[in-house]
């Protein structure tokens, strides 16, 4: 009986982690193909994980005008009608509103003024098919056609719900009679509208996403959708992902003797003043001499490969302890970089050396719960910047997952910061923490293994 042969398509450094790396592709008896624009060393990276029968580049895709149109026009109008649908406004933030050149801000003009006679739901997907079509006509979907045909894969298995090449690389692929399957990115995903591919069928983390998913994309039949967990956070449970601790101690400089606060960043998109939060929790621990007690961990959101915080960093150099991601930088665009195996390493092991996560609204509180380790979410603006309010991050949809607001601790004003630091090591409300991750991922025992029985 001959092996059964999946096509991996990873487009990002957040696939190669969650699915490369864990257990979801090791020891299996298919046949495993990458179908990739990684460079060399990305690949000499995942081959040390993933036992690979063959790499196939893809082609080069240049998104011609019509396709865009469609695409961003689709965007904009299933915000529109997502937002309508949930009642709530927020989900309107999603759309893209900044951008450089005067024919883009021209393009997308045009795009948000032809939105506003998508009127109904089947307006929406009538536009789907036009966006179909017109992939069917370019030159990479035909170029994938032959790709598809020469290597012959059973399945294609696509980690990245919104990639850009994915909705023609799918296209040819069902439209040859080939199996396709796709996971849902990131718990935030959905209300996005960035579902930009038609799979056979569709991963998601817990019924809670299936649901949603449900309510915002009801042309989607239910046996389509199924229920399979997130690897991501099996990482947690393999102690061998543990860093010694004198090993981890020694090459970050932390003391034994205090207790590890860690930072975690956001985006600049997301929370545009961390830095400004960050060094809001340096001070109050310093000003009261409470960093005979506390370190203060700092370790950026991996895409976010900015300066913002070098200032913060020099003010506080006694108090504040980088640990950057260990990711591969080559490219300086974000869906390029991607992390090493060692990172997964470092990222356990700060969870589990350290005492508490302080951040804005970040699934770092579930990486830290697996643990039972608390986490503190920031809930107060920064007084001088009127232009953005963390009141928005909290009002997103994938928040009202959340059972109550006491699954994590709130730091409500400046000067509320070290109270709730103080109660949140002193009554981490680990159940609680715990009760909001089983909605979110299902809590689901070995996804790796559920999603490989599905492919």
């Amino acid at each position: 009986m001959s092996r059964k042969k999946i096509l991996l398509f990873v487009p990002d450094g957040v696939g190669i982690k969650n699915y490369l790396y864990s257990k979801t592709f090791q020891n299996v008896s298919a046949s495993l193909s990458l179908f990739h624009n990684f460079d060399n060393d990305t690949i000499s990276q995942i081959e040390k994980e993933v036992s690979l029968d063959a790499k196939i580049e893809i082609p080069i895709y240049l998104e011609g005008i019509w396709e865009k149109f469609l695409r961003e026009l689709i965007h904009v109008s299933r915000i529109k009608y997502n937002a309508k649908k949930v009642n709530n406004p927020i989900i309107l933030d999603f759309r893209k509103r900044r951008h450089k050149g005067l024919k883009l801000k021209l393009f997308y003009t045009v795009v948000t003024f032809t939105a506003n006679f998508v009127v109904g739901y089947r307006t929406i997907l009538n536009l789907e098919k036009r966006y179909d079509k017109a992939l069917r006509n370019t030159k990479f979907y035909n170029e994938v056609c032959v790709i598809l045909k020469n290597h012959n894969p059973d399945s294609v298995f696509c980690t990245h719900q919104r990639a850009l090449k994915a909705p023609a690389i799918f296209a040819a692929a069902m439209d040859l009679g080939i199996e396709t399957t796709t996971v849902i990115y990131s718990w935030d995903n959905i209300p996005k509208a960035r579902l930009a591919l038609k799979a056979d069928v569709y991963l998601a983390w817990s019924q809670y996403m299936k649901e949603e998913l449900q309510v915002f994309y009801p042309e989607i039949s239910s046996d389509k959708i199924k229920v399979t967990g997130t690897p991501q956070f099996e990482f947690y449970k393999d102690k061998s992902n543990i860093i010694e601790k004198d090993i981890f101690f020694k090459k970050y400089r932390l003391d034994d003797n205090k207790k590890i606060i860690c930072f975690s960043g956001d985006d600049a998109l997301t929370s545009p003043y961390d830095p400004e939060y960050l060094n809001d929790i340096a001070s109050a621990i310093v000003a009261v001499g409470m960093d005979r007690e506390y370190q203060l961990v700092f370790r950026r959101c991996p895409v976010d490969i900015s300066d913002r915080y070098d200032w913060v960093l020099k003010k506080f150099p006694n108090i504040l302890i980088e640990m950057p991601p260990l990711w591969n930088y080559n490219s300086r665009i974000w869906s390029a970089v991607y992390p090493t195996y060692e990172d997964v390493k470092l990222l356990v092991s700060l969870a589990y050396y350290g005492d508490l996560v302080i951040n804005v609204g970040s699934t770092m509180a579930f990486d830290f719960g697996m643990f039972n380790k608390p986490c503190i979410y920031i809930n107060y603006d920064i007084e001088e910047n009127k232009d953005w309010s963390v009141e928005k991050v909290y009002r997103y949809p994938h928040f009202k997952s959340m059972p109550s607001q006491n699954v994590v601790h709130w730091i409500h004003s400046k000067n509320g910061i070290l109270d709730t630091i103080q109660k949140a090591l002193e009554q981490p409300s680990i159940s609680k923490i715990n009760d909001w991750y089983e909605i979110v991922t299902g809590n689901i025992e070995e996804p790796s293994k559920k999603i490989i029985k599905e492919l």
